[in-house]
């Protein structure tokens, strides 16, 4: 196993499971103790986790794993969502794009739909994703629009006032917002609040607004308010969603697709 597939495992199981020790984590990634340890100590560098006696933990409740790392975690789940959500988005429309990994996942869903091959444009893409805008920029029927911004390494965001003055000029038929958190009393939500500014601009710009979040994150809080979760339209998720958890997404008005 390279080093950077033991690092993501080792955030995987970190952020899973709170902390990690040393016997713990090489025997689940069958690897050495020593090679634990260095690995620990060099993501305890990067501020990737706190190193404790014997092991490792996060960093605390508002810990964030870059999105580098992130892109196993619940994969299938995620893939499916997105083409469920890029099937919801028809030809011609301003579609905006928040950051993370379903999103981008719905990105890639969006460039091989058959009828957005061609179009003058296909369709328009605002994001303040670089990854996203990354993904897109080599497809010419696409129109890409990004915000501008400060980049945020976590996320590969851009955030603060110079994405303001974008948003503030446009117009988009659909928001799809990537979230941290979506629960019906405590609304969409992000882990970082300048994040959540931005989403909340492009919910505001839009027609329609689409969560696309798998079932993890469904009745869960996080620090930053995106939006209500009366702005939200619809809701794209997975099957393993609770029947009590879709009862109350669709009283508050939400229609919810799980796949």
């Amino acid at each position: 196993m390279s080093r950077d597939a033991r690092w993501k495992a080792l955030l995987e199981l970190l952020v899973e499971r709170g902390r990690l020790e040393v016997e713990e984590a090489a025997a689940e990634l069958e690897v050495s103790a020593a090679t634990i340890r260095r690995d620990f100590d060099q993501l305890a560098e990067q501020q990737m986790l706190v190193r404790t006696r014997g092991g490792a933990v996060v960093h605390g409740v508002s810990y964030e794993l870059p999105l580098r790392y992130k892109t196993a975690r619940h994969a299938s789940e995620k893939q499916r969502i997105a083409k469920a959500v890029a099937n919801l988005l028809a030809p011609g429309e301003a579609v905006g794009l928040t950051g993370g990994t379903t999103t981008t996942e719905v990105a890639r869903a969006l460039a091989v739909r058959s009828d957005l091959a061609s179009g003058s444009p296909a369709l328009t893409v605002v994001t303040n994703a670089l990854n996203i805008a990354n993904e897109l920029a080599v497809r010419p029927q696409f129109k890409i629009v990004v915000t501008g911004g400060v980049a945020r390494a976590q996320s590969y965001e851009l955030i603060g006032p110079l994405a303001d003055g974008v948003l503030s000029q446009i117009t988009l038929d659909v928001a799809v917002l990537g979230v941290v958190a979506f629960d019906v009393t405590h609304g969409a939500a992000a882990a970082d609040e300048a994040e959540a500014a931005i989403n909340r601009l492009l919910c505001e710009r839009a027609e329609r607004v689409v969560v696309a979040a798998d079932s993890s994150k469904l009745g869960q809080r996080a620090f930053a308010r995106i939006c209500a979760a009366d702005s939200v339209d619809d809701l794209v998720t997975d099957t393993a969603v609770g029947a009590e958890t879709v009862r109350r997404f669709e009283e508050a008005g939400i229609r919810v697709l799980a796949v």
